[in-house]
């Protein structure tokens, strides 16, 4: 990537606003300020109010708030303008074509700025992931772990992992490359251990139920059951609005119906299935057949009867697993005296009246908490993240079985790879340093 160019965008959101903000990042930044300000650049890091003229005719484009932030201590780490007009369509119009004017400027690409900036060593790959993140979060743990993330937390912890192997390689590397000097005895033998409490560690880390990739993406929650016991109310009832068609005819849902929606600060996705029944109609077996597909791949799965019939039927019990909850609908019909047990997560309720509800939601909200706790340490967030991971695993294995000591070490150069991957830090100078720090060769 050529960083010679000057890039400009708006940085606020688009459409009629009273402020605008327009970021200028490049070799140019500060000199374009002055020349459409026609003033000599303000003090660094403080906000100036700067007119903002055509350069052709010198009429006034819009009174701005301009602010620099000379390289390298800038968001891209090059020299920005930041420019805070009036967000009229006309005022952007007119400055943007006045940048373009400039030789060397340009309308940024997406994502353009905080390339830059991990470029510029601003940030790592995991940071710039976390602020993508943050700037598309929806819930409120969806920005608590991207800020987590942007903070650079996931970045330390696979950092100090991959700090640990670039150690032990270049121990390794020295024992191969220098065995005339005088080094410690078995290095492999004593840095063993160390690599198979990692390996475990990062296995740990591997094994969280997905919980960062699903705080991002949402967990997928079905609702299932046979037709008319309340599945489509049920869904209205934890949307708060008329997502789904509600009648007295049997297999009035035919398809999957979904509902994003933000439950106790974490995403979830509710979906309505087909009811679960043996039909003639094509187009009803078809959605039983998309029914089943869905509880199969759904997180939490939602069980709904009635009152007269409060057992899955017999054809579907393969379908309900232990975790399963088993929600026992039209409680305001009377009929027979059932006890919720949460434990079971069993519960009685009635959708049309509300009867039970809350109980019920507070279970379910309580259980979602616990599947995504942002308490821990910080998960994993991508599937690139995992790959990387179980790659840099593998290669530990190899390491362990390894009988020749060159291929050991390259089982864990090839560790060290997979983790800087991840962070988007991979340098040989770090195991040479290293070698060099620890065993004064050439001394």
């Amino acid at each position: 990537m050529s960083f010679s160019e000057t890039i400009f965008a708006l940085a606020s959101g688009r459409g009629r606003a009273g402020v605008a903000v327009v970021r200028i990042s490049g070799p140019g930044a500060m000199a374009a300020l002055e020349g459409l300000s026609r003033k000599p650049r303000p003090k660094a890091r403080r906000a100036v109010l700067c007119p903002i003229y055509r350069r052709q005719d010198k009429s006034l484009i819009d009174q701005s708030l301009a602010i620099i932030f000379p390289a390298p201590n800038s968001f891209t780490g090059e020299d920005v303008v930041e420019l805070h007009l009036h967000g009229g369509p006309a005022i952007l119009t007119a400055l943007f074509g006045e940048l373009s004017a400039f030789d060397g400027f340009r309308p940024a690409e997406p994502g353009e700025f905080t390339r830059r900036a991990f470029e510029h060593g601003k940030m790592d790959l995991t940071e710039a992931e976390g602020l993508g993140d943050l700037v598309n979060a929806e819930t409120e743990a969806q920005a608590r772990q991207a800020l987590r993330q942007m903070q650079g937390e996931l970045g330390r912890l696979y950092d100090g992992w991959r700090e640990t192997l670039i150690g032990a390689l270049a121990h390794l590397e020295a024992d191969i490359d220098f065995p005339d000097e005088d080094l410690p005895d078995s290095v492999a033998v004593a840095i063993t251990p160390k690599i198979a409490d990692l390996r475990a560690e990062i296995e740990s880390h591997l094994a969280d139920g997905h919980r960062g990739e699903k705080i991002r993406e949402g967990l997928d929650v079905v609702i299932l059951g046979q037709p008319n016991v309340g599945k489509s109310s049920l869904l209205n009832a934890l949307a708060r609005k008329e997502a789904a068609i509600v009648s007295d005819e049997a297999g009035t849902t035919r398809d999957i119906i979904e509902v994003p929606m933000d439950l106790a600060g974490y995403p979830v996705t509710i979906a309505d299935t087909a009811g679960l029944r043996d039909s003639e109609n094509v187009i009803e077996r078809e959605g039983v057949r998309r029914a089943r597909a869905r509880a199969a791949a759904a997180d939490i799965r939602l069980f709904m009867t009635t009152q007269d019939a409060p057992d899955i039927p017999p054809e579907f019990t393969d379908l309900f697993e232990k975790n399963d909850y088993l929600l026992i609908n039209k409680a305001d019909l009377g009929g027979k005296d059932i006890r919720n047990d949460p434990a079971k997560r069993l519960f009685s309720l009635s959708v049309k009246s509300g009867e039970g509800v809350d109980g019920f939601m507070a279970a379910l909200e309580k259980d979602v908490t616990e599947r995504l706790d942002l308490s821990g340490a910080p998960a994993l967030t991508r599937l690139r993240h995992r790959q990387a991971l179980e790659e840099c695993v593998d290669a530990l294995r190899r390491f362990e079985a390894a009988r020749e000591p060159e291929l050991a070490a390259e089982d864990v150069r090839l560790a060290v790879r997979a983790l800087g991957r991840i962070t988007g830090r991979v340098d040989v100078e770090d195991i040479l340093d290293v070698i060099f720090g620890d065993f004064c060769i050439g001394k």
